[in-house]
């Protein structure tokens, strides 16, 4: 992993571009789901959200993404630029960032016809791809996938793909245009070990070339310290946060899993 240019875990976002949830609380119907969640998301900086079913990771996406109202405050700040305040997914300042979004993994019947092709121009543009789809199209899907080193999946049809490769389309299609950042649902989920070596390899090459802030749930903690350079242990608030060693071998990690992690501990 690359070092930051702002230092990894600075308390001081400086002229670095940052995604700041300051005091976040969510309700719904009347239960409290997110409380007074506060972290910062630097550029270039792969945060992993962990936490048992039901502590709020998917609520805290979907706050993120403004499809949730919320208390308290979200702020994106641009490097070297004014910060941009979402109240309520309401922007103030400046114009809302772009946000990739790779959702869990949709499933497909194998014997569906609809390419991979047909699947990322419906996303992206409104053509009926029941008709012949134009070069300019095809040629937008083949760039957005050699992104992610899958430029011979064009023409392979989306229930013959693998765990690894669905993904992949999934990801050229959050990086079609290319966000400030990118959030995954669970993308570990139903991938090989080959598969996902090969994904880790891509989201750091990715937030490498683009200094992309990307923020990914995981159940998979074993590969945290392959790739993560903090994470963050939610239950409603955040428990713990930190380097993937530190979070792990903390009593909070061990109260909320009953796993014991890092030295001396047990994977």
């Amino acid at each position: 992993m690359r070092r930051l240019k702002h230092g990894k875990m600075s308390g001081g976002c400086g002229d670095s571009c940052c995604l700041k949830l300051e005091g976040l609380n969510v309700r719904i119907q009347g239960e409290e789901i997110l409380e007074d969640v506060s972290f910062h998301l630097h550029c270039g900086e792969i945060t992993a959200l962990i936490g048992p079913n039901g502590a709020g990771k998917s609520t805290l996406f979907r706050s993120i993404l403004g499809q949730l109202p919320y208390s308290g405050s979200i702020t994106f700040a641009p490097a070297g630029g004014p910060a941009i305040r979402l109240a309520d997914g309401t922007v103030m300042g400046g114009t809302r960032p772009l946000i990739g979004y790779v959702p869990q993994s949709p499933s497909f019947d194998r014997g569906d016809p609809v390419s991979v092709l047909d699947f990322f121009t419906a996303a992206t543009a409104r053509w009926p791809v029941c008709l012949p789809i134009p070069g300019k199209y095809q040629e937008r899907c083949r760039r957005s996938l050699e992104r992610v080193h899958g430029g011979d999946l064009l023409d392979r049809p989306m229930g013959g793909l693998s765990g690894g490769q669905l993904q992949r389309v999934l990801l050229a299609l959050a990086l079609e245009p290319v966000p400030h950042i990118l959030v995954l649902d669970e993308p570990l989920s139903g991938v090989d070990i080959e598969g996902e070596h090969q994904l880790l390899e891509m989201l750091d090459e990715l937030r490498t070339e683009y200094d992309l802030s990307i923020l990914l749930s995981t159940h998979d903690f074993a590969t945290l310290g392959q790739f993560a350079d903090k994470v963050i242990l939610l239950n409603k608030r955040v428990l713990r946060m930190g380097p993937p060693e530190e979070v792990t071998a903390s009593p909070e990690f061990y109260e909320t899993f009953h796993l014991r992690m890092g030295k001396g501990g047990e994977g």
